[in-house]
């Protein structure tokens, strides 16, 4: 691939946390009365006045759609990124990416192609990629298997993969495999270290896959990246696959991040360093800071990285999600 002159390219990864446009029903299949499309809006809201407070407080997160606030918020950090090529995480459907993109960012339209595939989140969340540039091929993992749980679809999610090309459709720029790894949650009513310890291997069995995937797919002088939300901090022992792969040799693109933003988020104590993109507070106890949102470059993109970037939060909750988006400069 050759150009007359170096060209810049900027992809990042943001997850929009639970971009939904609708009512999910099926998440209250367990309330008595409840059944997708046989009831109203009064009558969900008559039934579910005799929930606890718990119950419903977990149960609305999926039950209503995204609060406009939110989505606002949401809309204009990604138009203060400007990315050219954006993968995203935790969408409902492609109708939502596009009615988001088209009438809700601050430059409707700013993202011409897009990408969905419905993976296999019961909560209907996807994985999507938003790009400026023509996309080519596109290829879903979600029906892949680990040799430890052969009968079992190891991805929460999906591991989505997807070709970004020039303007001119001439030349292939990079391959991207889109991420959305297991998440630490465990419901209340579960066994806590039971459940943990579930979806700490399932974490760390999805990533011997990504690489697996990759390394059977591309050569080590390919263009691609491997990013996402990985659920896990660069330095977690179930992210290895990653961290210590000498057959791909994968580098943190975000080692030394600058941060964005009108407003840095202000805690005490302040996060140890720049490279978080996750806050989680127990109870009682100092915050914890932790890079789940990540970019792995190839052997081939490590040297054109030019910078880095992560667009920081105003509140310590979060702007519009609990996740900060970060990215990357390439010269190719």
């Amino acid at each position: 691939m050759r150009y007359d002159r170096i060209m810049s390219i900027t992809v990042g990864t943001f997850n929009l946390n639970n971009l939904f446009s609708r009512f999910n029903f099926e998440l209250l299949a367990d309330v008595p009365g409840l059944s997708e499309g046989k009831v109203s809006l009064e009558k969900v809201r008559t039934i579910t006045k005799s929930l606890d407070t718990a119950q419903v407080a977990y149960k609305s997160v999926a039950l209503h759609r995204k609060d406009p606030a939110a989505r606002k918020l949401v809309a204009e950090r990604i138009a203060r990124m400007n990315v050219d090529v954006l993968v995203v995480q935790e969408v409902e459907d492609i109708d939502t990416l596009r009615t988001f993109v088209n009438f809700e960012l601050p430059t409707p339209g700013m993202y011409p192609y897009l990408i969905l595939v419905e993976g296999n989140d019961p909560r209907l969340i996807d994985i999507a990629v938003m790009s400026k540039y023509p996309i080519g091929e596109v290829a879903t993992w979600q029906h892949a298997v680990h040799p430890k749980m052969p009968n079992e679809r190891v991805f929460s999610r999906d591991l989505l993969q997807v070709q970004i090309l020039d303007k001119s459709r001439t030349h292939h720029l990079l391959t991207l495999f889109c991420n959305h790894l297991k998440s630490h949650y465990v419901p209340w009513q579960q066994d806590q270290i039971k459940g943990t310890k579930e979806a700490n291997l399932r974490r760390q069995l999805q990533a011997e896959t990504v690489a697996k995937v990759v390394h059977a797919q591309l050569r080590p002088n390919s263009a691609f990246i491997i990013l996402g939300d990985m659920n896990d901090d660069v330095s977690s022992p179930y992210l290895h696959a990653f961290t210590n792969n000498s057959d791909l040799n994968f580098t943190n693109g975000l080692k030394n991040p600058a941060e964005t933003g009108p407003t840095p988020v202000r805690a005490d104590p302040a996060p140890p360093t720049a490279v978080w993109t996750d806050r989680f507070k127990p109870s009682g106890k100092p915050a914890q800071y932790f890079l789940f949102d990540q970019i792995w470059l190839s052997p081939h993109l490590a040297p054109k990285q030019t910078g880095a970037f992560i667009d920081r939060r105003t509140h310590l909750g979060g702007d519009g999600s609990d996740h900060d988006p970060a990215w990357v400069v390439l010269d190719l």
